[in-house]
Parts: C-alpha cells; sequence; structure tokens
C-alpha cells in the first residue's frame, strides 16, 4: 500500500465553525477561524444565535489582537448564559454567586463565634480542673505532712 505525502502548502483549509454553519467558503483570512475550529460548530452555533455572526466579526475586531481569545471565550460564555437565562444572562449567574459568597461569609463568621465559644468553655473548663488538681495536691500535701503514717507530726 502506497502513502503519499501531501506537502503542507497543498493541503486543503477546513472551512471553520462559523464558515460551515453560514454556508460561506473559508478562505485561510477568515477572522472567525482561528476562534471556532471546524469540529466545535456549537460553540459557535450559540454565540451566533445570541450577537449574529456579523456582530461577533466586529467585536473581534474592536479587541487588539493578543487579547481576542480572551474575548471570544468570554462571548461563547455569554452566550450560553443568555440561552440558559435570556432575561439575566450571565448577570444572573454572579447574582446568584455573589448571594451564595454573602451566605457563605455569614456561615463563616457563625462558625468563627462558635468556635470562639468552645474555646471559652474550654478555658473555663481547664481552670476548674487546674483549681480542683491544686485543691487536691494542697489536701494531700496537708495529709502527708500532719499524718504519722506518711512520716507527718500529728
Amino acid at each position: 500500500m502506497d502513502t503519499q505525502v501531501v506537502p503542507m502548502h497543498s493541503r486543503v483549509h477546513q472551512p471553520c465553525a462559523a464558515c460551515r454553519m453560514l454556508r460561506r467558503r473559508c478562505d485561510r483570512n477568515c477572522s472567525l477561524a482561528p476562534y471556532f475550529p471546524g469540529e466545535e460548530i456549537e460553540k459557535f452555533a450559540g454565540v451566533h444565535k445570541v450577537f449574529g455572526a456579523s456582530n461577533v466579526i466586529k467585536m473581534i475586531q474592536m479587541v487588539e489582537e493578543t487579547r481576542r481569545e480572551d474575548a471570544v471565550k468570554a462571548l461563547v460564555y455569554e452566550a450560553r448564559a443568555r440561552l440558559r437565562d435570556p432575561v439575566y444572562g450571565c448577570t444572573g449567574a454572579i447574582f446568584h454567586l455573589q448571594k451564595m459568597i454573602e451566605e457563605l461569609r455569614s456561615q463563616l463568621e457563625s462558625i468563627r463565634s462558635q468556635v470562639l465559644e468552645l474555646q471559652q468553655h474550654r478555658d473555663q473548663l481547664l481552670g476548674i480542673l487546674m483549681n480542683n488538681v491544686h485543691c487536691l495536691e494542697d489536701d494531700l500535701f496537708s495529709t502527708m505532712h500532719h499524718d504519722p503514717m506518711f512520716g507527718g507530726d500529728l
């Protein structure tokens, strides 16, 4: 079986997800190809549904080239959030997370208060225990000092 090596420059350019979905020719200068590979069509589908292809292209071109990948990730995230929650989008998720943070802070403060209270109880119990130990030592010393059986002078 003969395998043929195809030079890099003559390989067929695979269309990106955007061009596949929009059914247009995807050339090597396609501005969406670096961010929406052909096998990730659902990623572009959501962005296209929420923002529209021309708006996505405009938004990407407005961002400096070194930050475009992050911008596309943000667009994909926002599009998915908008599809789940058309009214609030990612703002709803952010609000929910902020509410959870406040609840957790409240729980943490309550637990800190309980820990402080338990430490105070522990300290009180240790004080009582140490006081009882000293009393027992004093009683034992007094008994030994005054009892002839222990060499005391009764």
